[in-house]
């Protein structure tokens, strides 16, 4: 569907993004590392809804002994560890197998500082993920640019892959995020072209469940649709798994991967005679188990029933006192209103389990 831009494939645990690999879902704990069984129940619950790859953040010492007892304690999903400014948190990380390691080369110090962790990430054949931030640009680049640019960000994740290049190390990562959605869609249009590592793509500092999300989904899209973009997150002031969540749905919205159900429903309008907002909720919620890709649509009255909601797979229309139940825009039954959700919910229950049937069956 979108022309999407070939990066080199770049494997992070048992995770390879880049090439034709799906585009991936990560996030970040927000968990103290040193509480090892908080940060473990976290990843617990990010994994559960869907996370591929997260995020563990090693800033001194106490962090780096809870990410030691972190990594032996999960094995079910890649972990990232985010170093700022101590090499010595890069290379305690490696020691204990980090899957990868987030760094920004120009505040690490030195270049010795920095072919240490390159050595030991060559090594061990970890990942390097240049992480560039709007607001942690090197002094330099905001003089030369007069402040935070796409330029400027364009030239410092540059700057940074050189530097690994350099050391003849090539198993890298780039992301560029500023809380500026034109500003980073203009220096991933400047970057993209000029290097061949996958990029991670967020937002960063989009803000709160409601408004975040949005600025997140604006941003991403943009990029998505231009082909940009291997692995992602949706930075959230919220829990760490509705970042998810709202990846999984962006995702989704694009046609670009599928996750199992798709819920579409109509705004309601004065035509609406039943409580449409509560049905749809109520569906959602029963059915949020179901991992088939499948569409359903809720919708409010006959004018926006199986017409308009034709192609979905399974659907109702919703009127007062009765509704319809239709599959492919063809109807199949009519049902009472306090029915609707019951029956909904049992047909798709029905086709869910066929379907496991069917791949069962097709497994021999």
């Amino acid at each position: 569907m979108y022309n999407r831009r070939k990066a080199k494939v770049v494997k992070i645990g048992g995770v390879a993004i880049g090439g034709d690999n799906p585009i991936t879902i990560e996030s970040m704990t927000n968990t103290k590392t040193a509480d090892v069984a908080a940060t473990v129940a976290q990843i617990r619950a990010l994994y559960d809804v869907g996370c591929e790859i997260v995020r563990v953040t090693v800033n001194d010492k106490a962090a780096a002994r809870g990410f030691a007892e972190i990594r032996h304690k999960v094995d079910f999903i890649p972990i990232v560890a985010d170093i700022h400014f101590d090499y010595n948190m890069a290379l305690a990380a490696i020691e204990v197998g980090a899957d990868k390691i987030r760094i920004n080369p120009g505040n690490i110090g030195s270049q010795e500082k920095v072919a240490a962790v390159v050595a030991a990430c060559k090594n061990r054949g970890i990942p390097i993920r240049v992480g560039v931030n709007g607001g942690s640009l090197e002094q330099d680049l905001l003089d030369a640019h007069g402040g935070v640019t796409s330029e400027g960000l364009a030239e410092s994740a540059l700057r940074n892959v050189r530097i690994l290049e350099t050391m003849d190390f090539d198993n890298i990562v780039v992301s560029m995020k500023a809380t500026n959605i034109p500003m980073t869609l203009i220096a991933h249009k400047i970057l993209s072209p000029q290097i061949p590592y996958p990029l991670h793509i967020g937002i960063t500092e989009a803000g709160t469940l409601y408004s975040g999300t949005i600025k997140s989904a604006a941003g991403l899209a943009a990029l998505l649709t231009q082909g940009l973009g291997d692995t992602l997150r949706i930075s959230l002031t919220a829990d760490p798994v509705e970042e998810i969540k709202a990846a999984k749905e962006l995702l989704q919205s694009l046609k670009i991967r599928r996750f199992g159900l798709e819920i579409i429903s109509c705004p309601t309008c004065g035509r609406t005679e039943v409580d449409l907002e509560r049905i749809a909720n109520e569906v959602a919620d029963r059915l949020a188990h179901i991992t088939i890709p499948i569409t359903v649509a809720i919708m409010g009255c006959v004018v926006n029933g199986p017409g308009e909601a034709k192609e979905a797979d399974i659907g109702i229309s919703c009127g007062k006192g009765a509704g319809l139940l239709f599959k492919k825009g063809e109807v199949i039954a009519r049902i009472p209103e306090d029915k609707l959700a019951d029956t909904l919910v049992a047909e798709i229950e029905k086709m869910s389990s066929e379907h496991a049937d069917k791949e069962d069956k097709d497994a021999f």
